[in-house]
């Protein structure tokens, strides 16, 4: 069976020819219009079937995402918790260089420092970042374009997509 590219390719080259001849259409060109129209209305519904799965397979696969990022969630949180615990017990039975020796096992704690802020408003200038991001604003450069204004560096570019009801 021809692709859905070659069917159009032969649609367009019969419309041509019937074109040619000021809308006469021969029986032969009858006979190709209606074998094109088949081919055509097969093909398309060959897409949908293919389209349909494949849309059933991203659902499956956003579900099954949706899944594992959950049990990765509980996973992190049974971690955090288990850590906290075992802290818990370096703290009342460990040795301060030791740590809590079980098994084969040393648990020992580890110190860090880390800065907490709570309000940035009340910090010297010294301590304050300013970060600038610069970005095109789209909205204003389409209704600019829409309006007749030339905007150097853009323009509006005209998409199609595919609606199946």
């Amino acid at each position: 069976m021809a692709t859905l590219y070659e069917i159009q390719n032969d649609l367009l080259n019969l419309f041509d020819q019937i074109e040619e001849a000021e809308g006469e259409i021969t029986k032969e060109q009858s006979e190709q219009l209606e074998i094109a129209e088949g081919q055509l209305e097969s093909k398309s519904i060959a897409y949908y079937s293919i389209i349909k799965k494949e849309e059933g397979t991203i659902t499956s696969i956003d579900e099954e995402i949706k899944r594992l990022t959950a049990m990765k969630k509980r996973s992190n949180t049974l971690i955090t918790n288990l850590k906290g615990r075992l802290l818990n017990a370096v703290n009342l039975f460990g040795d301060e260089k030791k740590g809590l020796i079980v098994g084969l096992h040393t648990f020992k704690k580890r110190k860090s420092t880390s800065v907490t802020v709570e309000d940035s408003d009340l910090l010297p200038e010294a301590f304050i970042i300013e970060k600038l991001t610069k970005s095109p604003d789209k909205k204003a450069i389409k209704e600019a374009i829409s309006s007749g204004e030339e905007v150097t560096g853009a323009t509006l570019t005209t998409n199609y997509s595919l609606s199946i009801k």
